[in-house]
């Protein structure tokens, strides 16, 4: 492989030289604040970990509920966040519970920084609660006790906020997400609005020729393995293990990159690495019990997505039975959860967007161009604009009429109509969208989803034999002392504990970087070995990103060869003709439910009074547009606030609205007819309804086309010509 070298122009040779001793100089210099950043790295990873509870938050706690004390005890906690000086508080707003991942990694990623999924949640007024836990798993802790246990979590910050106007918003990141999404599909009354970011929840969905991660437990030949680790650790399962699967997943950063930055910015730098390292050498310990339903039933099985997960009371995981609004924040950048791991869930329980509603579930998605998978809830960047519009614009996602959107921003800019009615610099707006939109992200033919059912099979066989034929053997012979040795022994531990004692190496360094640091002599910035430095780097960061790249074809050949065999398929007993994970169908029980609701709320379309007519006109006009605006709530909210009548509450509000969608959608003729029944005689009453509907639409944008010409329907259908003057306001929250 060649490497491009830097030009280098009208230099003499003793310029040469002089630039090349100041290189020389600050290389050496910035080798030893290296190894000075290492050495730190290594104590610091000590000291985290000799805490009692090692985490990264940012913020003040205290302590709500230690899991270790319920009846099925568990190593999880409830805290509730301290808002730092200068920011309100409102006790009435929805309180926000963040739910940390436990993916190898130790607790407080969601609120690492001030610009953090906490830090934006209380700017924007709520109560913020976070759910973390100790490094080593309870004694039998399973994935059930956990559900249970966070459970009692959201029904102690729900007692806490008697007077708060929603359910909590409760947040999954990556593998909390399928966590908490269980825990709603079993115990819906407890939440309110869902974000999961960066959750994957079908982990077979993807497109060939990227992200691979998918194949992995196949090529290994299943879940053996993960049962064999365990073993090894004497019962427990090495969290580094996870994490060392997230680094193999991109080596030019891992081997090279990652380093290299703070090497070649080693005076800025340095802070900003140890920061994060301080958390990404957090290592935890799952039991062998969590870490096999985990690769079982969601790695390798695929069973969260097509409703086969079952509790040991036999209680069924279907995720339709979730009543709240789901976000899915994903991003086309990482590489761990794909956007098709993030939302295919949506098409393996869906034929269309009618059977959503059918559900009565509102499902709103944003998909982020870049960004990795960490930077999905550590990113400052995305704090301050994906995050803080959800946790700003929580109520108006709440609110949302069932179906499937997208949530998209917009920058304001100097032309933004009515900038006032939206908070920060961005507006957001849900757009509806149908099922072909998340199909045209890329999904498996039936071919694919054959292979990864027969990968499913050859993992169960695989297991089996493994337990009956080795695990007897290997448990006997592995002691507690042998496990804790090979926990200490893992190659990431070992690269933090290399420089992190107090040995004579670590205190050389240590030295001789402080007396560095008061004679640094750095490269001026147009130095050409300095410029031919970060050619090489580039050049290594290509030749590793090459061979990374042929290891995932590789790897992607050799799964589609083997598990697409009709003659392995066929010996495992894969149906050539089946779909081997359908969609599962609707139970009598909810068909029942839902022709008598259909019967209820068609018998009572005539039913209401104004606040029923200013919803129904507004739904009518406005899904002309397929958006809705967050400026339009906000004008929404404002004539509530104004209203003298008696209010109603958030969860009434959203009732109307969804039943009046409902009537629209089942008989839109017949509910536009009823209006002029229902609306009261008073003529100012009614202006002052079509001044809503008015304020509320054209806070978005100008009422034109079909929108003008549905308000014209919904005008004529009033019965009052319109005034010019200011009306006074409706009676229409």
């Amino acid at each position: 492989m060649s490497i491009d070298k830097p030009a280098i122009s009208n230099v003499t040779p003793s310029g040469l030289l002089a630039d090349a001793l100041q290189y020389t100089i600050d290389a050496g210099q910035r080798s030893i604040l290296f190894l000075d950043v290492m050495r730190r790295r290594g104590a610091q990873y000590r000291e985290h970990l000799a805490e009692t509870v090692p985490h990264v938050l940012d913020y003040g706690v205290e302590l709500i509920v230690d899991g270790r004390n319920l009846e099925r005890p568990v190593n999880y906690g409830l805290v509730r966040v301290t808002p730092p000086s200068g920011i309100e508080i409102d006790l009435k707003r929805r309180p926000f519970v963040v739910v940390d991942p436990r993916a190898g990694h130790g607790p407080g990623i969601g609120g690492f920084k001030a610009d953090s999924e906490i830090g934006v949640a209380m700017k924007a007024g709520h109560p913020c609660y976070f759910v973390g836990f100790m490094p080593e798993p309870m004694p039998g802790q399973t994935i059930e006790d956990i559900a249970r246990a966070e459970a009692v979590f959201l029904e102690r910050v729900i007692a806490l906020h008697p007077e708060a106007d929603g359910r909590p918003c409760v947040i999954g990141n990556c593998q909390a997400g399928w966590a908490i999404m269980i825990l709603a599909s079993l115990r819906p009354e407890l939440f309110g609005p869902i974000i999961v970011a960066g959750a994957p929840l079908s982990y077979w969905a993807g497109v060939r020729g990227q992200n691979p991660m998918r194949y992995s437990g196949g090529l290994l030949g299943g879940s053996w393995l993960a049962a064999l680790t365990s073993d090894l650790g004497g019962g427990k399962f090495d969290g580094a293990w996870l994490v060392q699967n997230f680094e193999n997943m991109n080596p030019a950063n891992t081997l090279w990159t990652k380093q290299y930055n703070v090497f070649s910015k080693v005076d800025t730098e340095a802070e900003r690495y140890l920061e994060f390292e301080r958390w990404w050498g957090g290592h935890v310990n799952l039991n062998a019990e969590e870490i096999q339903f985990i690769v079982d039933e969601l790695f390798i099985g695929n069973k969260l997505a097509t409703g086969r997960i079952k509790t040991s009371d036999g209680a069924v995981v279907d995720l339709r039975k979730i009543r709240s609004p789901i976000v899915v924040f994903c991003s086309k950048g990482d590489n761990i959860t794909p956007p098709q791991q993030a939302l295919g869930w949506i098409l393996d329980l869906y034929e269309d967007v009618d059977e959503i509603r059918a559900y009565g579930q509102t499902i709103v998605y944003t998909v982020h161009e870049t960004v990795g998978h960490l930077g999905i809830f550590v990113s400052g960047g995305v704090a301050r604009k994906e995050h803080a519009e959800f946790s700003s614009n929580i109520d108006l996602i709440d609110v949302l009429p069932p179906g499937l959107y997208e949530a998209t921003f917009e920058e304001k800019a100097a032309d933004t109509a009515n900038p006032d009615l939206a908070s920060g610099r961005w507006i957001m707006r849900c757009e509806k969208r149908s099922l072909d939109d998340i199909r045209a992200m890329g999904v498996n033919n039936l071919e694919d989803e054959r292979r990864f059912a027969t990968a499913a099979r050859v993992s169960e066989i695989n297991l089996s034999a493994y337990r009956k034929l080795v695990q007897p053997w290997v448990k006997a012979m592995v002691t507690p002392q042998m496990a804790e040795w090979m926990r200490q022994m893992h190659p990431l531990r070992v690269q933090y504990e290399v420089l992190g004692g107090q040995n004579p190496v670590s205190k050389a360094i240590e030295g001789t970087a402080d007396k560095i640091r008061e004679n640094r002599k750095p490269t001026a910035v147009g130095n050409p070995f300095l410029a031919f430095q970060e050619t090489i780097s580039k050049n290594i960061v290509t030749a590793l990103d090459r061979w990374r790249d042929a290891q995932e074809a590789l790897s992607e050949t050799m799964f589609l060869s083997v598990y697409g065999s009709p003659a392995l398929q066929a010996a495992l007993g894969i149906d050539p003709n089946a779909d081997p994970s359908p969609k599962p169908e609707m139970s009598r029980d909810h068909r029942k439910l839902l022709d008598a609701r259909i019967a209820e709320l068609k018998s009572r379309i005539a039913s209401g009074g104004l606040r029923e007519c200013v919803i129904r006109g507004l739904l009518y006009v406005g899904s002309s547009r397929g958006m809705v605006d967050e400026r339009s709530l906000e004008a929404l909210r404002r004539a509530r606030a104004d209203d003298s009548g008696a209010r109603l509450t958030l969860a009434e509000f959203k009732s109307m609205v969804r039943e009046q969608f409902f009537m629209l959608l089942l008989e839109p003729e017949a509910s536009l007819a009823a209006i002029p029944k229902m609306l009261p005689r008073n003529a100012d009453a009614r202006r002052a309804g079509l001044a809503v509907i008015r304020d509320v639409l054209s806070a978005s944008a100008a009422i034109s086309g079909e929108t003008a010409r549905r308000l014209s329907q919904i005008v004529a259908l009033f019965g009052v010509p319109e005034k010019d003057e200011p009306h006074p306001q409706a009676k229409a929250s």
